[in-house]
Parts: structure tokens; C-alpha cells; sequence
């Protein structure tokens, strides 16, 4: 049983289960998105009492902070558990890409195995300016953006567009271009530092 869980499954699976979520989701009239839960978290530990932002009923989203433990729990036991002993399987077209870029791609368990770089992503590349512009101020970025954006790509892309809302089209376009400059303009010149 084991082996049949932790081998690759179709992609549709996962699309069948979004939309069976979602469609549940609609029904009970909740929404899902992973910034929300961190906005119920502040609440939690007493941001309302500073920040107005954060002074709501954070019970209302129970359901979502319980969805986020989950999600740690979930993927703690994928990356240990049910884990491929063999690395992420890239396209060529992106090894190609990523090594024109100078970024080693892992090809053996010893090498990596996940989706970052460990030659970009690590503690030592973090006291780098390199490092510094990727971790920290990429990470704030996001943080903000999802802020302005009144959300996550998750909330924007999944719930908004299911729920036909053009608020989250716009977001979604926003992403979409956003995440081609990166790739195509920016990440080059960091990378050249």
C-alpha cells in the first residue's frame, strides 16, 4: 500500500480533488486561501489589540487554521515517509535553462532532492548579497504582495476564479507577469551578482 501511495500519481487526480473541494467550499460558503489563515493566526496571538486589521472574529476560520496544521503535518510526512529516493524530475527544456544559468541541478538523492537549488537556497548563501536579495527581500516581496493583492496565488487563482471574481483575474494576470519578468529579466542579473 505504501509503495502505490508514494509513487507519482496523474495530474488530474489533484485537479479532480481542487475542483471537489471548491465545489464544496461554494456550498457551505467558505472561502480558501492560505493567506487568510495567517491573517487568523495575528488575530490569535493579539495583533487586533495594535493593528485594526487583525481585530475580527478569527473563529469564523477554525475550519482553515485545522486545513493549515494539516498541510504541515501532510507534507512532513510526504517528504519523509512517502519520499522518491530519487530527485525531482525535471524537463530537459528547464535543466537546459537552469544550467545556462549557472544553477546545478540535482541529479542524485545526494545532490538535493526538492524543488530548490541548494546552491542558492542555504545558510551560507543567505550572508551573500546574492542570497540576501532571493531569501530575504524575495520573501518580504511576496509577503507584501499578497497583502496588496488581498491575497495568495492559491486564494486568487483557485477561489477567486471559481467564484468568477474579476478582482482575482486581475491578481492572477498580475502573477503571471510578475513571475515572467523574474524569470526572464531579473533572476539573470541576481544571479550575475
Amino acid at each position: 500500500m505504501l509503495e502505490f501511495i508514494s509513487q507519482p500519481w496523474h495530474w488530474s487526480v489533484s485537479g479532480v480533488m481542487i475542483a471537489l473541494v471548491m465545489f464544496l467550499l461554494i456550498y457551505l460558503g467558505q472561502r480558501f486561501g492560505v493567506s487568510s489563515s495567517f491573517k487568523a493566526l495575528c488575530s490569535i496571538g493579539g495583533a487586533g489589540k495594535s493593528f485594526e486589521y487583525f481585530n475580527y472574529d478569527w473563529k469564523s476560520h477554525d475550519w482553515l487554521l485545522l486545513f493549515i496544521v494539516g498541510a504541515v503535518i501532510g507534507g512532513g510526512i510526504g517528504s519523509t515517509i512517502l519520499a522518491s529516493p530519487e530527485p525531482v524530475q525535471l524537463s530537459a527544456a528547464t535543466i537546459a535553462d537552469l544550467t545556462e544559468l549557472g544553477i546545478k541541478v540535482p541529479m542524485t538523492r545526494a545532490e538535493g532532492s526538492g524543488y530548490l537549488p541548494l546552491d542558492l537556497f542555504n545558510f551560507e548563501m543567505l550572508t551573500s548579497l546574492k542570497g540576501f536579495i532571493l531569501m530575504v527581500v524575495g520573501g518580504f516581496l511576496i509577503g507584501f504582495g499578497t497583502r496588496w493583492a488581498g491575497g495568495c496565488t492559491s486564494g486568487h487563482a483557485i477561489t477567486g476564479l471559481s467564484n468568477l471574481q474579476l478582482p482575482s483575474l486581475v491578481a492572477v494576470i498580475g502573477f503571471f507577469i510578475g513571475g515572467l519578468v523574474m524569470t526572464h529579466f531579473l533572476l539573470p542579473i541576481i544571479l550575475a551578482l
